[in-house]
């Protein structure tokens, strides 16, 4: 079990990596998710109206989840219990529950935060319902997956769900600069970051403050010294960021790299590789429910209507995996793994979506063609609602010409079928049945 009270563990800063060193214990020093901090954002005012709810905080390793947790909980005087959902287990809740009830007769409220709390099951979380429900504790989740799918319904009804999106360039480059300049034992050294080290440094983290702040630890550590001065190369961050051993920790950081490997592996037709790469994961200790979502995405992104069947076994394969469990839900995910990485792709259907979703957001939801809305009142009919429509089953065929889009764009072309696999017979039935 990892139990942590902020409030009775002291460390000395010295012996802490400088990612834990450099945490903002402020507001104001925190940097990132503007829409979030800002002046008269939601959690500005929890900040400043020393208040705090139940919440769930949702986004990408390194992004803030923690430092805002602590930051709020300590600012409204709050005892803060930290458990990991990897090692804990309804044991440990019960525990700072009870030391809850006393920190309630003494005054005081109690923050409880689980990292990864979609790694909790159904009872583990449902033991959690009743504290949260009469107040006892101020519940506060860190998930790097939709919570919509982690996290049982009662629970989630009982949160506010916060994303936090990651840290863009500007926002690490400040973190950067910030650490070099006050952290307590590298404003002691006279440190020369390269532009190239610094700018390969920034891109190659994924937008991973943590990741990033041991990146520049662990390369200062590398880097040439001459007295007090140390200049930091791009070959220095280069091995530093290849140390994997030392920027790896089980919050999730290494996944995001190795599941992006898996997904361009199976995007690139390569089973072999695929299945290297899922073993990875799943001998880390990933989430095998985290791989075979993704899968399903991969479904349709990159194997698409090339080959519909990739769907429907990626989505049994989801529902086999939640069923079955480790370790044998390895080999349904190797089966998907090798179906898709060996299937015909196509991003047709995908690239149809983002095109409009682009539309959409630039000009807005425009009138539905009179011939094509819902009718049920006779005023409607009146109006002229669904005159006009002519039904494509009373047609030879079962199709006729029509326009279906709005007349603005009614020539636009945003699904563009290939010539793979099954996706061929659907563009030759519609070029024929519209040309």
């Amino acid at each position: 079990m990892e139990l942590f009270d902020q409030q009775e563990k002291k460390i000395n800063i010295l012996t802490q990596p400088l990612a834990e060193r450099m945490r903002p214990k402020t507001l104001e020093e925190f940097i990132g998710h503007t829409e979030l901090t800002g002046k008269g954002k939601l959690l500005y005012k929890l900040y400043t109206q020393k208040k705090m709810v139940s919440a769930i905080f949702w986004g990408p390793p390194g992004s803030g989840k923690t430092t805002l947790a602590k930051m709020i909980a300590n600012y409204i005087d709050a005892r803060f219990y930290q458990l990991n959902a990897i090692s804990a287990g309804v044991k440990d809740v019960r525990e700072v529950i009870s030391k809850a009830e006393f920190n309630q007769k003494h005054g005081q409220n109690t923050v409880l935060f689980i990292d990864e709390i979609h790694r909790f099951n159904k009872g583990q979380q449902d033991a959690l319902l009743h504290a949260v429900e009469k107040g006892l504790v101020i519940f506060v989740g860190a998930t790097t997956e939709n919570p919509s799918f982690e996290v049982n319904s009662p629970l989630l009804s009982r949160c506010r769900v916060i994303k936090l999106k990651e840290l863009d360039h500007a926002c690490l480059e400040k973190i950067l600069q910030n650490a070099l300049k006050n952290d307590v034992l590298l404003k002691t050294l006279s440190i020369t970051i390269q532009p190239d080290a610094e700018e390969f440094l920034i891109s190659n983290v994924g937008g991973d403050a943590r990741k990033l702040l041991n990146g520049l630890e662990i390369s200062v550590d590398l880097s040439e010294k001459t007295k007090n001065h140390v200049t930091v190369t791009i070959d220095d961050i280069r091995n530093a960021l290849q140390k994997r051993n030392l920027l790896y920790d089980k919050k999730g950081d290494y996944h995001y790299d190795v599941i992006s490997a898996f997904i361009k592996s199976l995007r690139g037709s390569d089973p072999d590789a695929a299945v290297y790469w899922m073993t990875v994961m799943l001998e880390a200790g990933e989430d095998p429910l985290f791989i075979a979502r993704r899968m399903i995405i991969a479904a349709s992104e990159d194997v698409g209507n090339a080959n519909p069947s990739a769907l429907m076994l990626a989505s049994a394969g989801l529902d086999a995996v939640h069923k079955v469990g480790m370790p044998e839900a390895g080999i349904i995910l190797s089966q998907v793994a090798t179906y898709l990485a060996s299937s015909p792709k196509s991003n047709a259907a995908y690239m149809a979506y983002q095109k409009a979703r682009e539309i959409v957001n630039e000009t807005g939801t425009p009138d539905v063609p009179l011939h094509l809305r819902n009718a049920p009142t006779r005023l409607m009919k009146d109006e002229g609602y669904g005159k006009e429509y002519k039904y494509p089953h009373d047609f030879p065929g079962h199709f006729t010409k029509q326009q279906y889009k709005p007349d603005k764009f009614k020539n636009i072309k945003l699904y563009e079928p290939t010539e793979i696999g099954r996706e061929k017979g659907l563009k030759d039935y519609l070029e024929e049945i519209w040309k």
